[in-house]
């Protein structure tokens, strides 16, 4: 079994379960197929599992490590963004809509993905490599942001939150009341969520 697949924390673990996007974060493994870095780049993307008939042997030697997520809100919240080659039209539609709602920026059409990755880099981990958060009232989470709550990682969607396991989603429970929560999606991502961008999900 090999360790790649990617929970909402961002962390890269073991499982039997299968996902429905590939994800990129440079050359992890090493000969032995083992982990040896969390990531090597500031883009964290997220691909198609089928693109143009290419086929590739799950970490070759040599080349960039193939990771897994359940669904596309599970790579939101781990820090990554579409690909630009594999998923152009998804990539668009994220960019423009993440321009739209951090305007705080400065950025505009014309500005390289290379800028919003760094954003993201800041919004995703702190300097010693842990999970970075923030707080927000839970009634202002736009559907496919991802919170914990009791130390596990729920999905949320019109006012009902969804416990994530590797396997799919199990329990269903209404939005706390509480007036904040602990969000795992980075923030600029959330404020792309409000504006126009839905990531998909795989609720039954």
């Amino acid at each position: 079994m090999l360790q790649n697949r990617v929970d909402p924390f961002g962390n890269i673990i073991k499982t039997t379960a299968r996902g429905t996007f590939m994800g990129n974060r440079g050359r992890l493994h090493n000969e032995h197929q083992e982990l040896r870095y969390p990531f090597v780049l500031k883009a964290w993307i997220t691909c198609l599992l089928e693109f143009k008939g290419r086929q590739r042997q799950v970490m070759s030697p040599n080349t960039y490590t193939e990771l897994f997520f359940l669904d596309e809100a599970t790579s939101f919240a781990a820090g990554h963004r579409p690909c630009f080659e594999c998923r152009r039209l998804d990539y668009d539609r994220f960019k423009q809509a993440w321009l739209k709602g951090n305007p705080q920026y400065g950025f505009h059409d014309k500005t390289s993905i290379k800028e919003i990755d760094s954003i993201l880099h800041h919004e995703r981990i702190t300097p010693d490599k842990q999970k970075l958060t923030f707080e927000i009232d839970p009634w202002q989470l736009p559907n496919g942001s991802f919170v914990l709550y009791e130390e596990e990682p729920w999905l949320v969607k019109d006012a009902s939150m969804h416990l994530w396991t590797p396997f799919g989603y199990e329990k269903k429970i209404p939005l706390p009341s509480d007036n904040s929560i602990t969000v795992l999606t980075p923030g600029s991502t959330i404020n792309a969520f409000k504006t126009g961008y839905t990531p998909l999900m795989q609720l039954s």
